[in-house]
């Protein structure tokens, strides 16, 4: 048991002895005692006063007198009203110390025999990724490697959007004005290219309603009547009807595009098990509607268009089929949750999808419960909110949106004037001080957008991301390359760290037993932040872990130590931080130096 437990199951018996009542032991909850009292556990006592019928002050004492007696990890108690403070006992410090620290899956839970499927980055194959792209990719792809640290088999996929409208309003734009145009010959990436005629669309679409209003036509005529529109909806009903012409020009572009995703991708440090394509899918979910039919789950109207009833829900009727038989979106999106369960056979799926899709979800997945589908109850939308920029900040060559290849080259290259300021690379080779200002660029912008929660609307500030000081991914990697210096330097001078036991070594500092009770919580943290798919709960975790380590590297000098066994613990207390350090980034996808 773990010593939250002992003490857990030390209340337990407390209340039972003292006040001859039972409470289970997960009722019996303990926080972390504030900086300001000592202790390391505390027990809020007040919704036991009915209990213990006697006063807040009262009961915290005869609890923390019986722990005092009864369990072995509890040296001392102090009360400040209804909150009992526990003190630890020093050798049980070193005991939880050794028992982590000869862990060697620590971080890492055992298969839980479940499988989830992880969505993200949905792009559009008319343009290249943007700045919302950045968060969700980041989100999807380190809520995926919580998931995996927690025991899911998972999944990671993506469903790309390459049909519709939109990709046609390119590929007229293209024919129009691309004179046989290639990413070689431009020296374009594929995405770049389609997105330039997709802005040269709607640059030419805009300039037609202006003729056309000039002509005597309203502008809400004109804006249906501008022929470049009506030549991408003529391509639509083109490709729609397989027109050879138009699905090879499809194809091509399209090729083009992926091309540009994959290296955005590389850039990003994002993969994908699975990819879905909408042009494979837009088609799926009618035969779900003549089953929900059937089930009495969705009815007819006198036009022929199907809906469901989700009134009693919360929600209004939606609509499910058209009367002319096509389909909308939420009649695909359930022919492609079937699919995905036919392919995995998941037992959970996380959509990682903005927060404008509320809704959407919302209504997917009680349909998807009311037609009982085996998948229906792990269904989770995963919404996050928008990216805002500081004004003026970094303007894409589109001059709305913020480009993702454009951002993160900015990220990389304020990385190195940083670096460079600081005077951090010294005897670095030009490699190696590439390779650094890739891992802190890269790093400074994933972990300032998966510092905060995935609900909650952001403002990136890139100059605030990459400094070294504060609540940044640099502070949390340099505190990791401070430790690979000390370990560099104890291998050098022969100190035995890997040693297995250090029971005996006597007392320590309260720096470090702070240290201890902070990696102990390392795997709470995880599962917590994949019950709530949160990796904004890891980076706040590793950030408080920098501080500590940081006020323990400035409250004990490791090598000037006389005794060789409080060396060689410090040293192994540094070596399973920075071991903490790297497992921990590497769930948000972010590389760790070990020389700066």
């Amino acid at each position: 048991m773990t010593i939250q437990e002992n003490i857990q199951k030390g209340l337990q018996l407390a209340f039972q002895n003292i006040f001859n009542h039972s409470v289970e032991n997960q009722d019996l909850a303990l926080a972390p005692t504030r900086k300001e009292f000592e202790g390391t556990y505390t027990f809020v006592v007040f919704p036991y006063l009915k209990i213990s019928r006697t006063t807040p002050e009262n009961t915290a004492t005869l609890l923390g007198e019986y722990l005092q007696e009864n369990v072995k990890e509890v040296a001392g108690f102090n009360v400040v009203k209804g909150f009992l403070n526990l003190v630890l006992d020093q050798s049980s410090w070193l005991d939880l110390f050794t028992k982590i620290y000869q862990n060697p899956s620590r971080g890492q839970m055992p298969s839980n025999g479940k499988r989830v499927m992880v969505e993200y980055s949905s792009p559009n194959t008319n343009k290249p990724l943007h700045l919302g792209h950045l968060r969700n990719n980041f989100l999807g792809y380190s809520v995926a490697q919580i998931l995996e640290a927690n025991g899911y088999e998972v999944i990671k996929s993506n469903l790309v959007n390459d049909r519709g409208i939109h990709i046609c309003k390119s590929m007229v734009a293209y024919l129009r004005f691309g004179n046989g145009e290639t990413p070689e010959s431009s020296g374009l990436k594929g995405d770049h290219l389609a997105g330039k005629y997709y802005v040269l669309f709607d640059k030419e679409y805009k300039n037609e309603i202006k003729e056309l209003v000039a002509s005597g036509q309203t502008e809400e005529a004109a804006k249906k009547n501008a022929p470049i529109l009506l030549e991408a909806q003529e391509m639509l009903r083109k490709w729609e009807a397989n027109d050879q012409e138009t699905v090879a020009l499809w194809k091509q572009m399209n090729t083009w595009v992926y091309a540009g995703f994959d290296e955005t991708y590389r850039k990003m440090g994002v993969e994908f098990d699975k990819f879905y394509y909408e042009s494979d899918t837009y088609l799926l979910g009618k035969d779900i509607v003549e089953e929900g039919l059937q089930k009495g789950v969705f009815f007819k109207k006198e036009d022929n268009s199907v809906w469901v009833d989700l009134t009693d829900e919360g929600l209004d009727e939606k609509l499910v089929l058209r009367g002319d038989g096509t389909s909308v979106y939420i009649t695909q999106d359930m022919g492609t949750a079937d699919l995905k369960y036919e392919d995995f056979q998941i037992d959970k799926s996380v959509y990682v999808v903005g927060n404008e899709q509320d809704y959407h979800f919302d209504v997917l997945f009680k349909i998807l419960k009311k037609l009982g589908r085996p998948y229906g109850e792990g269904l989770y939308h995963l919404s996050y909110g928008m990216v805002d920029l500081p004004t003026g900040k970094m303007k894409s060559r589109e001059g709305t949106v913020v480009d993702a290849d454009d951002l993160m080259q900015e990220m990389v290259d304020t990385a190195e004037k940083h670096t460079k300021e600081l005077g951090k690379i010294e005897g670095f080779s030009t490699e190696q001080a590439e390779e650094l200002y890739q891992i802190l660029g890269l790093g400074a912008l994933k972990y300032f957008l998966l510092k905060v929660d995935p609900k909650k609307r952001m403002l990136f500030n890139p100059q605030e991301s990459i400094e070294f000081q504060g609540f940044t991914g640099p502070f949390v990697q340099y505190s990791h390359a401070r430790i690979a210096s000390i370990l560099r330097k104890a291998d050098q001078i022969g100190v035995n760290y890997q040693k297995a036991d250090f029971t005996g070594i006597g007392s320590i500092a309260q720096s470090e037993s702070d240290l201890i009770y902070l990696l102990n919580e390392f795997e709470n943290k995880l599962r917590l932040a994949g019950e709530e798919y949160s990796p904004s709960i890891i980076a706040h975790y590793l950030f408080e872990l920098a501080k500590e380590y940081n006020r323990f590297y400035a409250d004990q000098q490791i090598f000037a130590e006389e005794k060789p066994e409080l060396v060689a613990f410090r040293v192994a207390l540094s070596s399973l931080t920075a071991q903490t350090i790297k497992k921990g980034m590497g769930l948000l996808g972010i590389q760790v130096p070990d020389r700066m």
